[in-house]
């Protein structure tokens, strides 16, 4: 039986969102409901059930990109992981940043995977399976707050 991971996808790249789509749907075993929002202020009103997200169930898992518009993505992480009730969701960062400092102020924000976009598909789409292959079958998750 299939086991289905809600994610929720950060991202301000339209392109990147399909790509991202794309590779987690190929991921054998498991059923993504993937759901997106194209700013950081987006992701946090999904979070907190605010506005048209009232109804929204909270995603198992968070793939975040660093830089959004509105909120920048290490200011949500920053927001999530300091709320008793939100920071038990794991959030990977993805990101085409490689510098050393936004690597290090993410994990010291609470984020629990740090990945690099690169330009080419079969790469970002591999990373994506190991990522998706930890947090559903090698790690287990937590159920998220209601």
């Amino acid at each position: 039986m299939k086991r289905t991971v809600r994610v929720l996808v950060a991202e301000d790249n339209e392109d990147h969102v399909f790509f991202i789509t794309r590779a987690l749907r190929g991921v054998d075993g498991v059923t993504f409901d993937i759901e997106s929002v194209p700013d950081g202020a987006e992701a946090l009103d999904y979070l907190y059930k605010r506005g048209r997200y009232h109804d929204r169930a909270r995603p198992h898992l968070v793939l975040l990109d660093l830089k959004m518009p509105r909120v920048a993505g290490l200011e949500v992480l920053e927001v999530v992981k300091q709320d008793p009730e939100l920071r038990s969701i794991p959030i990977a960062v993805l990101t085409s940043s490689e510098r050393q400092q936004d690597v290090d102020a993410s994990y010291q924000a609470g984020g629990n995977t740090y990945l690099v976009k690169r330009p080419a598909f079969t790469e970002l789409r591999d990373k994506l399976w190991s990522l998706s292959e930890f947090w559903t079958s090698t790690a287990l998750i937590p159920d998220p707050p209601t």
